[in-house]
């Protein structure tokens, strides 16, 4: 039927109603019959037949459709019918076939079929939901692989070209609150931040910054003299020098003696000395490292101890070592949580009864190649040397302030170069407001390097409070905590170091370093 025939004929019904006797609920003209109910506020239901159609059925077609009319638009009112026009077009098909046919429905089919519910529509829409939650997960996962790269890059250079404060710790003589001022890196007075030679020692947290001078250009040399030789380069290395100190920036890669700590906060490259060929026959390095996951509480989550004994034979006297350890005294004091493992090279049984560390039958160690031949691990919280507690709290004017304390738990040991790793999530300088020790502020990676020369029983904890841009406080986690120690938890030493073929002492060199492989805060 075509949309003006049935515009004209919804247009006359109005019309017909008026006029016609209103015990009977239709109306008919020459060609068509109109069946139709009275709704509330005026409203009617209407179904236009042919006149040949069976008046019985459509009146039970009409009262199926005024159920299912308050059903759907949820009310008889003008405003709700407009609100759910479709979804009334909707349950007018289910009710009514294409060719003007009654369906044999209930009212309940009605509704299941509007609901649309579809297996398939289910699956591709969890599909879908879990390839947004894999890609989600992938991106977290590749923020955090490039945050830890960065962790790991600082705490390569921190560990690996730090001070040599672990034998004469030095440097950094003001210890107190303060903040920073205009002017000067720290309000403390004393030596450079780390020492001549620590990782940060080519900032200096104590002295206002200095202008290096320009050498004044070689004057103008006269007909048939000689140029001197590498001039115009000096003059250039002059002038750079001069623009570095005065933002407190060493040359990258053009001064050899630049960035004696090589801390990679923005600081010049390292040289590194070359290596020193070995003065003995054997090497010996005992090393501990901590695995350790804290809180931001300070409640210590999981804390491990690895440690090892490794040897290295730098000449063939060497090679024929055979290293005695106290194995007495590990055994009495390193009981319960305790393991202790040997190289599978290595002459157990020997070990177990006297403490002798060597190859089974009789054998030679390589030369020239580290060989762990004795490995321990521990598992408990008592091990954890230090706990850090970082408290950012948002202030609800687009700034965070945030507090950071340290607190010595093993009162026997001694911690040098402990430089503790704050994410700020922003290049934005913070505003130190109070700081025991030191610290160093890299925009470039959004870090902030909270520093201390020595960490012991007389200065066993320290507190840092600074203000900074921002609103999201999980941007400064995960915190990272670096240190060098010479104090073992396991009370191995080595006792003796002779000869398997003739028992004459071998000269050795031993080793001790005590470092974290992973020391986290989140």
């Amino acid at each position: 039927m075509p949309r003006l025939r049935v515009e004209g004929l919804l247009a006359a019904f109005p019309k017909l109603i008026s006029s016609s006797k209103r015990e009977h609920t239709f109306v008919e003209t020459d060609t068509v019959r109109y069946v139709y109910q009275p709704l509330e506020n005026g409203l009617y239901l209407l179904l236009i037949t042919t006149k040949s159609s069976n008046i019985v059925q459509d009146l039970g077609t009409l009262r199926l459709l005024a159920k299912v009319v308050p059903d759907v638009a949820t009310g008889l009112s003008e405003k709700n019918i407009n609100e759910n026009a479709f979804e009334l077009i909707f349950s007018f098909d289910e009710v009514i076939t294409t060719g003007g046919y009654k369906e044999d429905v209930a009212l309940s089919d009605i509704r299941t079929n509007l609901q649309m519910d579809s297996h398939e529509e289910r699956v591709h829409i969890m599909l879908e939901e879990k390839k947004k939650e894999d890609a989600r997960k992938a991106m977290e996962e590749k923020a955090n692989e490039i945050k830890r790269r960065q962790m790991e890059a600082l705490k390569d250079n921190l560990m690996g070209n730090g001070s040599n404060s672990m034998k004469s710790p030095q440097g950094m003589v003001g210890i107190g609150g303060g903040g920073v001022t205009p002017g000067y890196e720290h309000n403390s007075t004393g030596a450079d931040y780390m020492g001549s030679s620590g990782a940060m020692g080519m900032y200096s947290y104590n002295k206002p910054k200095e202008t290096v001078p320009v050498d004044e250009p070689p004057a103008k040399a006269a007909r048939g003299m000689k140029l001197q030789i590498g001039g115009a380069d000096k003059k250039k290395t002059n002038l750079m020098a001069a623009m570095a100190m005065e933002d407190n920036f060493a040359l990258i890669g053009g001064n050899k003696k630049a960035d004696k700590g090589g801390l990679g906060l923005g600081l010049g490259a390292t040289v590194a000395p070359p290596a020193a060929a070995p003065s003995t026959p054997l090497t010996l390095s005992l090393e501990e490292k901590y695995t350790v996951a804290m809180n931001r509480e300070g409640g210590i989550e999981s804390c491990e101890l690895k440690g090892t004994l490794t040897l290295t034979a730098n000449t063939d006297a060497g090679a024929l070592a055979a290293v005695t350890v106290n194995k007495a005294a590990i055994a009495s004091k390193c009981s319960s949580g305790w393991n202790f493992a040997t190289h599978p090279k290595v002459d157990k049984k020997s070990y177990e009864t006297t403490g002798v560390l060597s190859l089974k039958g009789g054998k030679d160690f390589p030369l020239n190649r580290p060989v762990g031949v004795l490995r321990w691990s521990y598992s408990g919280e008592d091990a954890a040397p230090i706990s850090i507690n970082c408290w950012p709290e948002d202030e609800g004017t687009g700034s965070i302030n945030v507090n950071v304390e340290f607190e010595l738990l093993r009162p026997d040991m001694v911690l040098y170069d402990v430089n503790i790793l704050l994410p700020l999530g922003t290049s934005d300088p913070p505003s130190i407001e109070d700081i025991d020790g030191q610290y160093k502020h890299d925009p470039n990676s959004g870090m902030l390097c909270w520093h201390h020369d020595v960490v012991d029983n007389s200065h066993s904890s320290g507190s840092l409070e600074f203000s900074i841009p921002g609103s999201d406080v999980d941007s400064f986690f995960p915190v990272q905590v670096m240190f060098k120690s010479d104090k073992f938890l396991c009370p191995i030493e080595v006792t003796s170091v002779k000869s398997i073929t003739n028992g004459a002492p071998i000269p050795n060199n031993i080793n001790r370093a005590v470092a974290p492989d992973n020391y986290t805060i989140a």
